[in-house]
């Protein structure tokens, strides 16, 4: 599902950024070559005036092709920026507020868990596992389209996280991600059983634009609301904030505006005790834009990661104890290696089409 983008400057150096919507790679890279006139022949270390002009002068503002599109051109910016000036992007951003960046990983079974706590990860996310309709995925997802489920679904589904819980133990943490499928009766009902094995928070709890029965369901737990993969912009994370339907803010570096617009978001955060754990199921430029944004904002939670580049980079990350070590290579602090991609290239990827398993209703994947 993964789009990655070059931008080549005249002084040999060349940005890398990822911008890309899930199943819908072509046109995103569409985006990018209407975007690609305004930027050639310019100067592109004044990284926010080229987000200020990219995202305005397109009168049809905001959006998840466009701003991804300006996600990643923006990253790609900000890594030519660092490797001009030979620092990581952290520095240019205030410098690091932290020596190391936790990171988690997808799990949905105890031998999974086990077996990436055995890679040095201490923290993970998983879905709601339901007897029926399960998808054979990392975290696997289920088919909540009934507005509410049979006792015994329920019960089903608390006594799967219990395993987990019982697989790590207490000194691991472990998310989960309704994936905004759940109905608002049905959420609160498992949130109430879940709370019993302390999740670290419950993501997309539903449908990720109604922020105010989001902001309801916040008040009713103790347990963490996390939000913000499908939210654009400072202004889409605006509301969220000031509704209250959130304490965990997960921007996508790759979605929500990039490195410039994440750091603000950030900010805006702050000033509401929000905690940021940038959302990232993408590549390892989507990761590294994240590891510089984890280390240089002081409100930093975790940060998602499903591939520490083996594949992909000349020196693939290394998780060690829950943590990543900040990055020391200029710009975004990655390379990637041509020779390993050439086989990966031209791939296509599209989201799952899910249908219910009784009745054959389209269902949210």
């Amino acid at each position: 599902r993964w789009l990655f983008l070059k931008i080549h400057t005249n002084a040999g150096i060349v940005g890398l950024g990822e911008p890309v919507v899930e199943g819908r790679a072509l046109t995103v890279a569409t985006a990018i070559q209407e975007i690609a006139p305004y930027l050639i022949g310019k100067d592109p270390r004044p990284v926010a005036h080229h987000w200020q002009a990219i995202y305005r002068h397109a009168f049809y503002r905001g959006g998840p092709v466009l701003t991804s599109a300006l996600s990643g051109i923006d990253q790609a910016l900000w890594d030519i920026k660092g490797k001009a000036l030979n620092v990581p992007v952290y520095e240019l951003l205030g410098g690091p507020t932290r020596n190391k960046v936790r990171v988690y990983a997808h799990a949905g079974t105890p031998e999974a868990m086990r077996a990436q706590m055995a890679k040095g990860f201490t923290a993970f996310k998983t879905g709601p596992m339901g007897s029926h309709g399960t998808e054979a995925s990392g975290t696997n997802r289920n088919n909540f389209h009934r507005y509410m489920e049979p006792p015994a679904e329920v019960d089903y589904i608390v006594e799967r996280f219990a395993e987990l819980r019982k697989a790590v133990g207490d000194k691991a943490d472990i998310g989960i991600d309704f994936h905004g499928r759940v109905s608002p009766a049905l959420a609160r009902v498992l949130i109430k059983k879940l709370e019993q094995y302390n999740p670290m928070f419950i993501e997309e709890p539903i449908n990720c634009q109604d922020h105010d029965i989001m902001a309801d369901i916040a008040k009713g737990t103790h347990i963490p609301i996390a939000t913000g993969e499908r939210v654009f912009t400072k202004w889409g994370f605006r509301e969220v904030l000031e509704k209250k339907a959130a304490q965990i803010i997960q921007p996508d570096l790759c979605h929500a505006g990039g490195i410039t617009e994440v750091r603000l978001i950030a900010g805006m955060a702050e000033a509401y005790y929000a905690a940021i754990a940038p959302h990232n199921p993408l590549g390892p430029i989507s990761l590294a834009a994240g590891l510089q944004i984890s280390a240089s904002i002081p409100n930093f939670l975790i940060q998602e990661q499903v591939s520490l580049g083996e594949g992909y980079l000349k020196s693939p990350l290394k998780v060690s104890n829950g943590y990543l070590e900040l990055p020391t290579l200029p710009g975004l602090g990655v390379e990637l290696d041509e020779n390993l991609m050439a086989d990966k290239i031209g791939h296509d990827w599209r989201n799952p089409e899910t249908y219910d398993k009784f009745d054959g209703s389209v269902t949210d994947w």
